[in-house]
């Protein structure tokens, strides 16, 4: 079941339907709910770090993409070696927007179904320059930990927070139905979060 009283609603724009996002599959983290500050994400700063900013007003989805709302989001860059390079345990998808500038204590909710109660594997797309923790809940919280994509053999510094990486953080054991899965940072942050993977284990 939904939270009692939940205010949030699913994400949806120009390009994307406002509809619940679907386990087993790809929860897309840059799709949080709509809702705003303490009801569908908590953000230690009030300004998207990303959009607008990094990204300038250019008139383009990608630059403005929730760009009036504090969660930071940006998007999977080919040019000039930003996300499309030899670092990469694992490709991400030319131009997939993403959460990144994440802060210890910030949160994201997402509207989801599951369509059949059942254990879960829980993979994330992301990058991290120093390893930390996460925390998943549906119905039940989740610790995990988060290693670190840190390579010494990388000589753009600031490409640290570019090494992207899939892989294995959690078994969750979900009810079928209509849910809310929160996705805190717990410890370290300066985490990039591209997407939750779900499927079903035999």
């Amino acid at each position: 079941m939904l939270q009692e009283n939940y205010q949030g609603v699913p994400f949806g724009d120009e390009r994307r339907e406002a509809a619940p996002q679907t386990i087993p599959g790809r929860i897309m983290c840059a799709w949080y709910d709509a809702g705003g500050e303490g009801v569908s994400y908590h953000d230690t700063t009030p300004v998207n770090q990303g959009s607008g900013r990094l990204n300038p007003p250019d008139g383009t989805y990608l630059h403005g993409f929730r760009a009036n709302e504090a969660v930071d989001t940006s998007y999977v860059k080919y040019y000039d070696s930003i996300d499309d390079h030899e670092f990469n345990r694992f490709q991400p998808e030319k131009e997939m927007l993403y959460v990144g500038w994440t802060e210890p204590g910030e949160w994201l909710n997402y509207s989801v179904f599951v369509k059949k109660s059942g254990l879960y594997s829980v993979e994330l797309l992301y990058t991290s320059n120093r390893g930390g923790k996460i925390a998943l809940d549906c119905g039940g919280e989740v610790l995990c930990t988060i290693e670190s994509t840190y390579d010494d053999r990388d000589p753009v510094a600031w490409r640290q927070w570019h090494h992207w990486n899939k892989a294995p953080i959690a078994e969750m054991f979900l009810q079928e139905g209509h849910r809310i899965l929160t996705l805190r940072t717990v410890e370290q942050g300066n985490m990039n979060y591209g997407y939750l993977e779900f499927r079903e284990k035999n």
